[in-house]
């Protein structure tokens, strides 16, 4: 099941705003931007950057799509179908820019996710997250964003690191 759905950008709070989906020639920025991220470690770059490479080879079911200030990528979210589901995405990377946090940029790109997943017949977008404390902001950003606090698997990443699955309905 493949997520090509073709929308317009989704406009967001300021003028010089959009979200859209990934190019190409966003490759560079979105390098950058998922380099840059304090809080991934350097094997969640890489698989991070994997991911990006699928998704804009579109030789899986990974799609991106790209919140932009003008034409510089400031966030970015990377999702696709959950194998052996109907209807269930996963939410596998979401990020901005430092400068760009706070600014609506991730309630953006939340929003244009479930705009395509509604689109396709999806109905629920899952994701995953660390209990670790650089990982509370986003946490809170999921309590933000309508998603609920589904499960918690102790132990899962690391001994005292706990894996927190949240979702939201379509």
């Amino acid at each position: 099941m493949s997520v090509s759905v073709a929308s317009p950008p989704v406009a967001t709070p300021r003028a010089t705003r959009s979200v859209r989906e990934a190019r190409r020639d966003d490759e560079a920025g979105l390098i950058a931007l998922v380099r840059s991220v304090a809080e991934f470690t350097p094997d969640e770059v890489e698989v991070a950057l994997e991911l990006i490479e699928s998704a804009l080879a579109e030789t899986d079911d990974y799609r991106v799509l790209v919140a932009l200030e003008g034409d510089r990528v400031v966030g970015y979210a990377c999702f696709g179908p959950t194998p052996m589901t109907k209807g269930t995405f996963d939410l596998y990377w979401i990020a901005s820019s430092r400068h760009a946090r706070g600014s609506g940029v991730g309630r953006a790109l939340i929003d244009a996710v479930m705009q395509r997943l509604r689109a396709c017949g999806g109905r629920l977008l899952r994701v995953e997250t660390s209990s670790r404390a650089e990982y509370l902001a986003t946490r809170r950003f999921y309590d933000r964003a309508s998603f609920e606090h589904a499960a918690t698997i102790p132990g899962f990443y690391d001994v005292d690191d706990d894996l927190l699955i949240y979702v939201r309905r379509a």
